[in-house]
């Protein structure tokens, strides 16, 4: 299957950080955003809140100049970001007193909310989701319809 640029970099970075214990929901560098754009928190100056979707001043003039972090426009990371922290059961916007988990760095925690990042950023560049395991198991006249690669 055939994926952009920006999405085939995303998940390396996802993936990487992953791996490295370097994802943490609560962190702006670390968050999937963060990790996407190379552990940067600038990203957080185009909202007013974590987890939030309103893009502010500063989001809205770069939204509207066309700009592109990384591939993704601020409306997007801002929709990566819910998306991720809304997986990871927290609770939108982040706030102190808003619900979180009691282990934002739980791998299970942090997997589901890679796995609806990936289904997110797969649907961005309009392919199937390439995390999607389903299709391994279809069967046709009692043979894989599908082959591993």
């Amino acid at each position: 299957m055939k994926t952009s640029h920006r999405l085939e970099t995303a998940i390396k970075k996802l993936y990487t950080a992953f791996h490295n214990n370097e994802l943490h929901p609560e962190c702006c560098k670390s968050c999937a955003v963060g990790n996407i754009l190379d552990r940067t928190d600038a990203w957080k100056h185009l909202s007013d809140h974590h987890g939030s979707l309103d893009l502010n001043y500063v989001g809205k003039v770069h939204q509207n100049l066309g700009r592109r972090f990384n591939g993704y426009s601020p409306l997007e990371l801002l929709h990566i970001e819910a998306t991720f922290l809304k997986a990871c059961n927290y609770k939108l916007p982040l706030h102190h007193n808003h619900f979180k988990p009691k282990d934002p760095k739980d791998k299970d925690l942090l997997f589901n909310g890679l796995s609806e990042v990936i289904k997110f950023l797969c649907e961005l560049d309009n392919i199937p989701n390439v995390m999607d395991y389903t299709k391994l198991f279809e069967v046709e006249n009692n043979q894989p319809k599908y082959q591993l690669i």
